[in-house]
């Protein structure tokens, strides 16, 4: 299993959530308020952003990260893959059931 961060302007977080589900790329995604400073282009910029965290199955991730580049509005998007070394198993076989390809 893996959990996969992502940064994403607060409007645009429901929508990229909500895809990345409905494909059945991420069983489930949570998205938290953030504020983000970081430097872009030689200058430094703050800006309201959500953190979008994704669950999916290891056999996945490589779609989701796919998915989330070609529809993230950001040049540069902020992605980054977080391992499950310990998880419920009740949890896991929940992700693995709701990523699994209809059909």
């Amino acid at each position: 299993m893996a959990t996969v961060y992502v940064t994403v302007p607060r409007a645009d977080a429901p929508s990229i959530a909500r895809r990345l589900v409905d494909e059945r790329l991420a069983a489930c995604v949570n998205a938290l308020p953030c504020r983000s400073t970081y430097r872009w282009e030689g200058e430094v910029v703050e800006d309201e952003e959500s953190i979008l965290l994704a669950k999916t199955t290891d056999d996945r991730v490589h779609a989701l990260v796919d998915r989330i580049e070609a529809i993230h509005p950001y040049d540069v998007p902020c992605i980054e893959r977080f391992d499950e070394d310990e998880i419920l198993p009740a949890f896991g076989e929940w992700i693995e059931a709701e990523t699994a390809d209809e059909g």
